[in-house]
């Protein structure tokens, strides 16, 4: 396996592995969550709001993307955003193809994101997920890796008309 920059000739691939890795996630997901919240984070479905998002970022900051590949195969991808603030990198966005998963990919490209962190000056890292069924696995990798968990709620109130 080898972590490179992103090329953009992998555009369509990783988006298609983005939807394959996160299919399970959402559908665990969309049960634990209020109808509301889930309807308005994605009204179109959960796949057009993701499709969405990743193209935004591969067009938009193609720097901050690096894959794993073996051979021509791509494993999985992440997004390392730098937060100079506060001294801080971010795996913003991290998918493994599921062909693909516990076999050690997320854990090198989340070490790959922290190194690119490092030498940048950083002097911590974060990673945001859901507290929720379907990010059980992320939760996992994360803590894996020595990140600690900073106890965050998030409330949410619904406005629309009889609610």
């Amino acid at each position: 396996m080898l972590i490179e920059p992103y090329d953009e000739g992998l555009r369509s691939q990783v988006l298609a592995l983005s939807l394959r890795a996160w299919q399970p996630v959402f559908d665990r997901m969309r049960s634990a969550v209020p109808e509301f919240v889930y309807g308005n984070f994605y009204p179109d479905g959960w796949e057009k709001r993701q499709t969405d998002d990743i193209l935004a970022l591969l067009d938009g900051e193609p720097g901050t993307v690096d894959v794993a590949v073996d051979g021509d195969e791509l494993l999985g991808w992440v997004c390392t955003r730098l937060h100079e603030e506060d001294r801080m990198g971010e795996v913003y966005v991290l998918a493994v193809d599921p062909s693909h998963q516990r076999r050690g990919v997320a854990s090198a490209l989340m070490a790959h994101a922290a190194g690119r962190a490092e030498r940048a000056g950083m002097a911590m890292m974060m990673v945001e997920t859901g507290g929720d069924p379907g990010h059980a696995a992320s939760r996992a990798t994360y803590e894996a890796a020595g990140y600690e968990r900073w106890p965050v709620a998030r409330y949410f109130k619904d406005l629309s008309p009889g609610a």
